[in-house]
Order: structure tokens, then C-alpha cells, then sequence
């Protein structure tokens, strides 16, 4: 039987940026979704289709709730869930005091899969139903990663790190077992359920040219799948990675000289990057990963949002858990107003609920399937409790406008706001209390 879920609904429409704010989203103060067979069916006001639903249908009803469309997180890694906070560095030295450490214990599969039904449980606590994941360089944690996604029926884009250099032995394949095992696992995982694959080169100073190669390689065998990498992070991280490549005329080169700049590539972080290489990024129809608390955390400066903007490259935001300091995107998106604040600028509130939902979608390849309410979309959305803290509450009815509450809860809200997280139209997660 379908199932009917009456709450205020909220989802973007197109980039606020490119329509102006009033034509880039659709509310409903009483609105009602049906969802049959994980699919959305219907979505209107809720006078309208109560009506009309089905003798029997069960109608659940959140009076002062908010449904929005399951939050996508484009850029995640999950081996480095337990080092969170880990303090006191930039970027390369981070990655061999704390990253690399933390990753070689998921050559063991049992410690793999208990960190992924951690990692799991977190980003459906926090409203988050999509992610591009990374893994570690072991098949054992995609392996286990993948197992437990399947089990709930997630849509979720991971891949198996190629690192052949620059990295702890215990870290390092080759380029041959990269490509053999990341084939294996595409073979075995990409497609299965709602679980996609990404080719995950770790980054440019991390493979030699033919890891890099043998991973333009897979995409050319396997043309759903996706790249997942990093880009132009941190001033050092590029002055070192350039000298690891002196023919090539920049960073983004790197890739493209090697087969990996394309319509299926996203670049985490991209923030120092010059006018034409994000220009070459718009142009080829790649994605970037905006990671607001990660770039503040390590130091590593302030995404350009503005001038993705003008050169219409697809942004989604990303958490990048382990050097993020929150899984939530709502916490996320307050750290992402505060870095336009920075550059002189204001983040729209419906940009932000675009970043999270329809423009994480696109840049993960998967408008129509998810980031939206409208009817055929998956049916993964999250209710939203916007009077879980008497603060909350309190600064919610000073509002004047739907803007200044949709601000409000994004500066405010947390985990704590999210009431309940559906997945295909099957509850996975319920707050408690």
C-alpha cells in the first residue's frame, strides 16, 4: 500500500543563481508526499490530495515539521571517522600523523564493517541519505562499506583508493593491483541496488603517471562510473604535487593529461585554482566539492563559490569527515555562510538548500534519481523537527519570512533537528525522544 507523509515540504527547483531566489524552490505549507514502491508518486498541497488517495493509505502527519529531500554529501571519507578533530596540523603533515595511521587498520575486514555501520548510522542521524564516499586502499573496506549500504538500500558512490607512492608501504599498491582490484569490485558492486562505484585516485602526489593511466583505464571500460579525487587543497600540497610533474602546466593538468578530467569527474576542495583551470572545469562539465570545515579546520583557505558560480561549474557540499568536524550538513551549510562572510559575500539560504540536496544530485550525476521531492524521484527524504531546542523554537517565531527561518535553521540546526531520515520510502532512522 502507498504511504502518504503531510508535513510543510520544501525542495529546490534550479540553482538560485541562475533563476533568481522565488523561481529556484517550491514550499508547501501543507503538503502532502504518497511514495509507493520507494518512488515518489505525488506531491502537492495536502487539501488537494487527501482526497484522492487510495482507500486505506497511511497518512502520517508531522504538524510542525519541515520535509526536505534526503541530504547528499559529495566528498566523505569514512576510514577516518575515528580521527575527527585530530588537531594541529595542515594538510600533508595530517596525512602521515593521523590519516595514514588510522587507515591501515581497514585491511581487516571485521574492524571495516563496525566502523562503516558507525559511519552509516551517523549520516542518517544527521539527514544525510546520499554520499560519495572514500574508502582506504584495502578492497576489504568497500567490501564491507558496500555490505552494509546494501543492507539499507542506500544510494551511495564509493571507491577503493590507488596510492602507489608517497605513502607507508602498508598504504601503497601497485598500479596493476589497483586497476585488477578496483575492477573486481566494480564488477561485483557498481549497479548492485542503488550502490554506484567511484575511481578513487587518492591524489596527484599520491600515483605515478600509469596509476593514473590504468584509472582513466576503468572509466573508459566502464562509462557509468565515476572519479572521485582531490585538487588543489593546500598551497604546499600543490607546490609539491607541480614538482612531481614538471611537463604538466598546473595541477588540474595533471588529470586531464591523464584521462581523468571529464563529465563524470568531481574534485574535492578545488580552492586554489586560477581562471582557467576553473574555466576548463566548467567547460568539460566536471564537479567540485565545496568542504567548508574541512578547508577551515586545516587552514587550507576559502572556496571561490562566487566564481563557480559565474562560470557554472556544478558545486555540491561535502563534509569531508575526517578532517570535517561534523556530519551534519545543516552545521555544514553554517560554516559555508560564514566563509562567503569572509569574501565580502552572503550564501543565500536557498543556495544552501540547493548545495544539499538538487546541486549535490547534479554533481554527483544523479539528478532524477535523488536531491528532489518531485514526483519519480526516490523517495529518500528527511522530517525535520523545527522546535527540537527551546532556542530553536524561541528564534523561529522572531521570524519575519520563510528566508530568515530557512537562515535561522541553518545556523542553529544540528542532529538534533532531525526527527526522522527514509530511505526509498523505508524509515532508517528516528530520533529518540
Amino acid at each position: 500500500m502507498p504511504t502518504a507523509y503531510r508535513s510543510a515540504l520544501l525542495y529546490s527547483l534550479e540553482d538560485p543563481a541562475k533563476v533568481g531566489r522565488a523561481a529556484s524552490y517550491r514550499y508547501l505549507e501543507d503538503g502532502l508526499l504518497l511514495v509507493e514502491d520507494g518512488l515518489i508518486h505525488a506531491c502537492g498541497p495536502a487539501d488537494e490530495l487527501l482526497a484522492s488517495l487510495p482507500p486505506g493509505t497511511l497518512v502520517q502527519h508531522w504538524p510542525e515539521g519541515l520535509i526536505v529531500p534526503g541530504f547528499i554529501d559529495t566528498h566523505i571519507h569514512y576510514p577516518q571517522t575515528g580521527m575527527i578533530g585530530a588537531a594541529g596540523e595542515q594538510l600533508l603533515d595530517w596525512l602521515t600523523r593521523y590519516t595514514y595511521p588510522a587507515e591501515q587498520r581497514f585491511a581487516d575486514y571485521a574492524y571495516a564493517e563496525r566502523v562503516a555501520r558507525l559511519f552509516i548510522a551517523e549520516l542518517l542521524r544527521n539527514g544525510t541519505t546520499t554520499a560519495q564516499v572514500f574508502a582506504s586502499v584495502h578492497p576489504e573496506s568497500v567490501e564491507a562499506f558496500f555490505t552494509v549500504a546494501a543492507e539499507l538500500n542506500l544510494r551511495m558512490l564509493c571507491g577503493k583508493v590507488l596510492m602507489d607512492r608517497n605513502a607507508p608501504p602498508e598504504l601503497c599498491d601497485s598500479a596493476d593491483s589497483g586497476y585488477a582490484q578496483s575492477r573486481a569490485l566494480i564488477e561485483r558492486w557498481h549497479g548492485h541496488g542503488r550502490l554506484g562505484y567511484a575511481v578513487t585516485p587518492r591524489f596527484a602526489g599520491s600515483c605515478s603517471s600509469e596509476q593514473l593511466r590504468r584509472a582513466a583505464q576503468l572509466l573508459e571500460e566502464f562509462p557509468s562510473v565515476r572519479l572521485h579525487t582531490h585538487l588543489a587543497e593546500n598551497r604546499a600540497e600543490i607546490a609539491w604535487i607541480e614538482s612531481l610533474f614538471p611537463d604538466c602546466d598546473s595541477y588540474l593538468d595533471i588529470y586531464a593529461r591523464h584521462g581523468l578530467l571529464g563529465p563524470r569527474s568531481l574534485f574535492a576542495h578545488a580552492i586554489h585554482l586560477d581562471e582557467h583551470d576553473c574555466q576548463r572545469l566548467g567547460q568539460c562539465g566536471a564537479a567540485v566539492a565545496f568542504c567548508p570545515t574541512s578547508n577551515l579546520f586545516l587552514g587550507s583557505g576559502l572556496f571561490d563559490l562566487a566564481r563557480a558560480e559565474r562560470l557554472q561549474l556544478k558545486v555540491g557540499i561535502g563534509s569531508d569527515i575526517g578532517a570535517g568536524t561534523s556530519f551534519s550538513l545543516l552545521h555544514t551549510l553554517g560554516e559555508a555562510y560564514k566563509v562567503e562572510q569572509l569574501q565580502g559575500r552572503s550564501l543565500d539560504p536557498f543556495k544552501a538548500l540547493y548545495l544539499a540536496t538538487l546541486g549535490g544530485a547534479r554533481a554527483l550525476g544523479m539528478e532524477g534519481q535523488v536531491g528532489s521531492l518531485a514526483p519519480g524521484h526516490e523517495a529518500d527524504f528527511v522530517v525535520l523537527d523545527v522546535q527540537a531546542t527551546p532556542l530553536l523554537r524561541f528564534r523561529l517565531e522572531e521570524c519575519q519570512d520563510l528566508a530568515e527561518r530557512l537562515a535561522v535553521l541553518l545556523t542553529l540546526g544540528d542532529d538534533r533537528v532531525v526527527q526522522e531520515t527514509f530511505v526509498a520510502g523505508v524509515s532508517r532512522h528516528r530520533r529518540e525522544g
